[in-house]
């Protein structure tokens, strides 16, 4: 940002004060000629700063409206959807004018608040959730059909762009937690309360999912060295993980590990069977 000129003409008198060869240079009249230069100086300078923002500025909106068809790209245009009547795509272009628009507003619309891309088999996958009450939910159908033609908007000519918005993957666990008596009871409550609703190793594991990305790889050995770390937990074994997305017929094997088909998880059954380790 441009400084002003008389920030400009303060710096430069600081730095002639602080030149002894320029003493001499006393006078305080503002017409004197060595004044009225430092002026000068200072005014072009300032007209050279202004320049810079302008240019700054030229520079910003090509690369705002330049349109990159990267991957990166699909899913940042995911996350700036505009929904409802009050919100147009500029033509031609993939942004909105929300100039007059309320700033909480134009949040409010940006309903897509998770995205993930891949490309398979020359097809681009796009995988989309809201948030409602702190879970990830899909939209509703009137949202998605927007959704739909925002992205046919915006896409080159030819790509097949296949969206993703479903509801999340089940997810079943099984558990076998040897645990310390002298710190945890054999429900799986601490013996002095933590404080916290349901078992440390419950809210591990929700802990756990939370964390994952969204898109994100569920990694059973990753999960076994989470719950590892609980205090009072002395050996975590998952012996079922099971998971389920809504086009499948039953609940399918997890080995090692799996990315949700919709883009995240919902635990619908966790068992855990505590074995004193002694």
């Amino acid at each position: 940002m441009a400084r002003t000129i008389e920030e400009i003409q303060n710096e430069i008198l600081t730095a002639k004060a602080n030149e002894p060869a320029l003493q001499e240079l006393n006078s305080s009249s503002k017409t004197s000629i060595w004044r009225l230069w430092i002026y000068i100086t200072a005014f072009a300078i300032w007209v050279l700063e202004k320049l810079f923002d302008t240019h700054r500025e030229e520079i910003n909106e090509k690369l705002r409206t330049q349109r990159v068809f990267s991957l990166p790209w699909y899913r940042d245009m995911a996350l700036k959807f505009q929904y409802g009547d009050a919100f147009k795509l500029v033509d031609g272009k993939d942004f909105y004018d929300n100039t007059g628009k309320d700033p909480q507003e134009v949040e409010a619309s940006k309903i897509v608040k998770y995205a993930a891309i891949n490309e398979v088999e020359g097809v681009l996958v796009l995988k989309i959730a809201t948030e409602i009450d702190g879970e990830q939910r899909r939209i509703n159908g009137e949202q998605e059909s927007s959704f739909s033609y925002y992205i046919s908007r915006i896409k080159p000519g030819g790509v097949e762009v296949r969206i993703i918005n479903a509801e999340p993957d089940l997810l079943s666990l099984g558990l076998k937690v040897y645990y310390d008596p002298l710190l945890i009871k054999k429900d799986g409550h601490y013996i002095q309360p933590d404080g916290k609703e349901g078992t440390p190793v419950e809210n591990a594991v929700k802990e756990y999912l939370k964390q994952l990305p969204f898109n994100g790889e569920l990694v059973l050995a990753h999960l076994t060295d989470y719950l590892q770390k609980v205090k009072g937990v002395a050996i975590p074994e998952i012996y079922l993980a099971e998971t389920k997305w809504v086009d499948d017929v039953s609940f399918k094997t997890i080995n090692t590990r799996v990315i949700p088909n919709s883009g995240y998880f919902k635990l619908t059954n966790l068992t855990v069977e505590y074995v004193p380790n002694i």
